[in-house]
């Protein structure tokens, strides 16, 4: 009697221990999710950086102000197109902007800008939707009439498809900039302050499983728009590039650059957060009703 007295306390002894043992387990697990304000500031402030720099490309090149005008995809420099070899070539080059050439001009995501380098921009196209750059237009509509200049044929043969990339790029962008700020509004709710792991189900498809596609929306089209861009303004950079014999410089903008791919980087960082946050929860849940599976056992047998 004595031994079966002690056999039975003993399991009991291991049967509280397995209860705190599985207590302190759950509160390690869903320590994660009972303080997420730090979580929430961070995805606000990612989502906050990227809606920032990608108002900064929408904003890009349309007026003269600081910042603003410093911010193009493209930047053609057509100061010396006649080339140097030809005698008198500065007298020549003045001659040309007489006839109604800007020494350069440069693209933004609604309009273009030209000047002159010694004066800087001195006009901008109004901002118009969907804008795409034909540069063989322009130029072509600002020599003075009988005046000629030759461009290269590479340009022409690819303004088809400019106009179809820019469409999309001009779209992609606007689209990913509202969506980002609705990601930085929506996203923070991803995370739980208490762990309610019963309504699993319910909580991946009414939560989780909405803000995953709304931040791999915002991710899809700001890296599109970017991709699209970079591509698109390298082609055309060195279509004028290599046409050696016409002296046009063509440059990319530096800073637009930047701007939307630090977007791209922002939105990616969040996406990847809200795919943990929904990973976790389907994770987590599985443990603990393991757990709670295990605790009953425990209380039948007492």
């Amino acid at each position: 009697m004595a031994i079966f007295g002690r056999r039975r306390k003993t399991e009991k002894e291991a049967g509280v221990g397995d209860r705190h043992s599985s207590d302190d387990t759950l509160q390690d697990e869903t320590a994660f999710y009972k303080k997420p304000t730090g979580l929430r500031i961070f995805t606000v402030l990612i989502y906050l950086i990227a809606v920032v720099f990608l108002i900064l490309v929408e904003i890009g090149n349309i007026n003269q102000n600081a910042v603003i005008r410093d911010t193009y995809f493209l930047r053609i420099n057509l100061a010396n197109v006649v080339p140097e070899t030809i005698p008198n070539a500065v007298l020549i080059n003045t001659i040309a902007q007489s006839l109604g050439l800007h020494d350069f001009y440069q693209v933004g995501l609604w309009n273009y800008c030209a000047g002159y380098t010694n004066q800087g921009i001195t006009y901008c196209s109004p901002p118009k939707a969907l804008y795409w750059f034909n540069p063989v237009e322009i130029i072509m509509s600002e020599l003075l009439v009988g005046a000629t200049i030759a461009l290269p044929t590479d340009i022409t043969d690819i303004l088809n498809i400019v106009h179809v990339a820019s469409n999309w790029m001009w779209a992609c962008f606007l689209v990913g900039t509202c969506l980002s700020f609705l990601c930085m509004i929506l996203a923070p709710m991803g995370f739980s302050k208490k762990p309610r792991w019963s309504h699993k189900a319910k909580r991946i498809f009414t939560r989780q499983l909405p803000l995953t596609i709304l931040t791999f929306l915002a991710l899809l089209f700001t890296a599109v728009g970017a991709v699209v861009a970079t591509v698109m303004f390298v082609i055309f950079k060195n279509t004028f590039s290599g046409a050696a014999e016409f002296n046009i410089e063509a440059k990319l903008g530096p800073e637009m650059l930047a701007f939307e791919w630090i977007a791209v980087g922002m939105t990616l960082i969040g996406f990847i957060m809200q795919i943990g946050t929904c990973c976790g929860v389907c994770c987590c849940t599985g443990k603990r009703k393991a757990i709670r599976k295990r605790q009953s056992a425990i209380e039948e047998k007492k």
